[in-house]
């Protein structure tokens, strides 16, 4: 698509893909001409203006998106990320902990999901008793069966348990405020105005499977290619995790698509497009572009990595980047404090079927620990 059809198009499901960096950088960017108000998946159950009740202020343009993101910005900016750290080094530690023995363990289930939803959950407030089944019914949300698009019951259950949960905790809140981002979306208002339940229900439903999903499979794709590459599984787990995840971001991205609406008439790459156009920009392609990055194909642990557009870019950038940072660069280092080597059983091991993530949901794994 990169080199033949850069402005590719699906006359089945009505949508137009840009897959340069150089147009999904321009998308992501331009806010007034690829507006986020019908949502950002084309999924018919998320797509539309009703998306902002699901989506939030993922589903919404600015100056209104600011006004909402910037409730709970502060407490995502690097500064008061880094001060997360050692409470990020406890959480992992503590998931690492009954791993430490075992000689074969599945890294996607047992560790890579777990530490993001254990971060998030924490921050957010929800007792520690309940993190596992708040994972469990994550995972299950963003699954469809193979060879389907639509959510299959399991799916359905797995919102439906969330949606009452989130309802549970935001009236837990309100009586019982405490020192957590729920907390901080409860009493915060926009133009004079409190956010209802309902909208920091969407909120809790957004931080949970964005941030959760994609770091966790984010990790699983870095353990992935540490394996297909010795090299870098030696490097990575001896003092270059920081790089290992950079260069995953960049090579093997969980985040694949994120879709916009056409504001203006436009005419791409020779193409005339309607105002109203479904746009679908793909920055995992975006970050194999050789006017980029040169030789891309190649998992490369010394590569600059400053450009890659995983996180997005504009009004959009993803909220959580600094914190999905952190958390993947303590997890891989964490690990490589027990063992020095591994194997995956990819006989065993099974992808997700999910229209968002590309990733792991199971990893078996032999261990060799460090003497």
């Amino acid at each position: 698509m990169r080199e033949n059809a850069p402005l590719y198009r699906n006359e089945e499901r009505d949508f137009w893909a840009v897959s340069r960096y150089a147009d999904v950088k321009d998308v992501l960017r331009n806010a007034a001409l690829y507006s986020n108000r019908n949502g950002i998946s084309l999924e018919p159950e998320l797509w539309g203006p009703e998306a902002v009740k699901t989506s939030l202020f993922l589903a919404m343009d600015p100056p209104e998106h600011g006004a909402h993101r910037g409730l709970v910005g502060s407490m995502f900016t690097p500064a008061r990320v880094a001060g997360l750290e050692q409470r990020i080094r406890e959480l992992a530690r503590e998931r690492l902990e009954p791993l430490r023995d075992l000689e074969r363990f599945d890294f996607a289930a047992d560790y890579a999901a777990a530490v993001p939803n254990d971060v998030l959950c924490d921050m957010l407030g929800v007792p520690a008793d309940e993190w596992d089944q708040i994972r469990a019914d994550t995972d299950q949300l963003n699954q469809r069966a193979d060879g389907s698009d639509e959510r299959g019951p399991n799916a359905v259950a797995a919102a439906l348990r969330l949606a009452d949960y989130f309802v549970d905790l935001v009236k837990h809140m309100r009586r019982h405020p405490g020192d957590n981002v729920t907390t901080r979306m409860i009493e915060a208002e926009v133009n004079g105005t409190k956010h209802s339940d309902a909208e920091i229900v969407a909120f809790l439903f957004l931080m949970i499977s964005a941030g959760n999903e994609s770091t966790g499979k984010t990790l699983g794709n870095a353990w992935y290619h540490g394996h297909l590459l010795p090299d870098v599984q030696r490097q990575g787990l001896n003092g270059r995790s920081e790089e290992w995840v950079k260069e995953t971001l960049r090579y093997d991205s969980a985040s694949q698509m994120t879709a916009r609406t056409l504001t203006k008439d436009l005419v791409l790459h020779g193409i005339e497009l309607r105002a109203g156009a479904r746009i679908a920009a793909l920055p995992a392609s975006a970050n194999r572009d050789h006017r980029v990055f040169a030789d891309p194909d190649r998992f490369d642990l010394d590569r600059d990595t400053s450009q890659l557009i995983s996180y997005g870019r504009g009004p959009h950038h993803c909220l959580g980047s600094a914190l999905a940072n952190l958390e993947m660069r303590i997890a891989l280092e964490e690990i490589g404090t027990v063992i020095d080597g591994y194997e995956i059983d990819l006989q065993h091991s099974r992808r997700v079927h999910s229209p968002h993530q590309r990733g792991f949901a199971a990893l078996p794994c032999t261990v060799h620990h460090r003497s």
